[in-house]
């Protein structure tokens, strides 16, 4: 992945590193990626896309057209285009697993390198995890929602762009989604596959009942009935004759799927419908614009949904479409290679200095009950959140399994209190600053201001 990337840079991270080549060479530096606040209505983020940054890391480098290009552009030197030549990522890397529930300020990961190298990798590293992460965190929440029941990608379609709409089904999956629509990712991750039919294919037909009947004549054991097309009512009243004549055949219709309207009122007519027909294994299916926020609408309501079908706002994570996810410099060396803390000191945006872990702490019965920021050489009583995953530029992580990271994320978020997973949670996670990175913090601000 990494060759085919390397040019997906921000301008200026190539002309910084030019810079840093000329002037600061030999400089190393750490850098953290965090989410400086949470969107509204969020408690909770889930850490997404760590497999594909150790992908990029361990192919990143420059080709011949890179250079044909970057030569063209008449701004880099001959030099510099030689170092980028035998450009390789050699640094260490530390990272929250897969499925780890993080907060504001802490770092998901920690880069330590040649300043170069640390700089170049920061779109790719942004970009990666602010879409995986917002997407696992929104359809979490989906998840959550729903209270147990099953929940479908059906977002291909309104996702921004092909790739997107792969790792959106991933990134769900992850999440605790039950399946996708999208084929391919299905192919690429074995994701269960799930779909239905459109209203283009029952109005393909001259009546409803004959797309009913021609569709499950092929899909005798699988077919899912869209009942909502014309007048719902008789959509399921044509949805049982199939059903009934199905079960003459030795076979069950699956289920129907509304798709608008009140779905609750006419969840609840279908059910007693289907339940008096003889029907009551047929499942209830719902999709059409939903999120946590109309599935909790729906079900506080009573809707008689069995399983739901979640689309363009959990794939576009429509009420926050973007984290605030930053890559930030927290230490750098000096002439003799010293690591010093740093920071930033812009009002509103001042950052934690010095190299970092982050501590989950437990209670007896192994509840979460806080997290401490600290220092990474602290003291600290907790579980450490970040793992090495490279080591010199070496890869050595061995990613879990789709099914195992998933299972992971569900354990993992059933420790917090249950407040936290509220659609409209109140409830704030206590993040604890330790006393020696609030001593730091001060001391630098003082030193620095003094410094400029």
């Amino acid at each position: 992945m990494g060759s085919e990337l390397s040019l997906l840079v921000d301008l200026y991270e190539l002309t910084m590193a030019q810079s840093y080549f000329v002037y600061k060479k030999d400089t190393s530096a750490t850098f953290d990626l965090f989410i400086r606040e949470l969107p509204k209505n969020r408690a909770y983020l889930l850490a997404c896309g760590l497999e594909d940054v150790l992908d990029y890391l361990k192919g990143l480098k420059f080709n011949k057209k890179d250079f044909d290009y970057l030569k063209r552009l008449e701004l880099f030197s001959a030099d510099f285009l030689g170092y980028l030549r035998k450009f390789r990522f050699k640094g260490d890397v530390w990272a929250m697993p897969a499925g780890t529930i993080f907060f504001a300020n802490e770092p998901i990961i920690r880069v330590t390198a040649p300043i170069i190298e640390a700089q170049i990798i920061e779109s790719f590293l942004l970009n990666t995890i602010n879409l995986q992460s917002m997407i696992a965190s929104k359809a979490s929440r989906v998840v959550c929602a729903a209270k147990a029941r099953k929940v479908y990608d059906f977002s291909l379609r309104r996702t921004h762009g092909p790739q997107a709409g792969i790792k959106v089904a991933r990134a769900s999956y992850i999440a605790g989604f039950n399946g996708t629509s999208n084929v391919l990712a299905g192919k690429l991750y074995k994701i269960p596959l799930a779909g239905t039919m459109a209203h283009s294919f029952v109005m393909s037909f001259r009546q409803e009942i004959d797309s009913f009947l021609a569709y499950s004549s092929i899909f005798q054991a699988k077919t899912i009935l869209l009942v909502d097309t014309y007048d719902t009512k008789k959509g399921i009243e044509n949805a049982i004759t199939t059903g009934l004549y199905l079960k003459e055949k030795g076979y069950q219709l699956k289920g129907i799927r509304l798709d608008s309207g009140d779905i609750a009122k006419l969840s609840k007519l279908a059910r007693r419908m289907l339940d008096k027909a003889g029907l009551n294994y047929v499942k209830i299916f719902a999709s059409g614009n939903l999120d946590e926020f109309k599935i909790k609408v729906l079900l506080d309501k009573g809707a008689l949904v069995d399983s739901f079908g979640v689309g363009t706002n959990m794939g576009t994570s429509i009420d926050a479409p973007c984290l605030d996810v930053i890559y930030k410099i927290s230490e750098v060396t000096d002439e003799e290679a010293r690591f010093l803390p740093t920071m930033k000191l812009s009002k509103g945006k001042v950052t934690y200095p010095g190299r970092k872990q982050v501590y989950r702490v437990q209670d007896k019965k192994g509840r979460f009950i806080k997290d401490i920021l600290g220092l990474e050489k602290e003291r600290i009583k907790g579980k450490p959140l970040l793992i090495k995953v490279v080591d010199k530029g070496k890869i050595i992580y061995k990613p879990p399994s789709l099914e195992k990271i998933k299972l992971f994320t569900k354990n993992n978020l059933a420790k917090f209190p249950q407040g936290l997973m509220e659609v409209y949670s109140r409830y704030k996670y206590p993040v604890v600053i330790s006393p020696k990175l609030k001593n730091l913090r001060q001391a630098l601000t003082h030193q620095l201001k003094k410094r400029q």
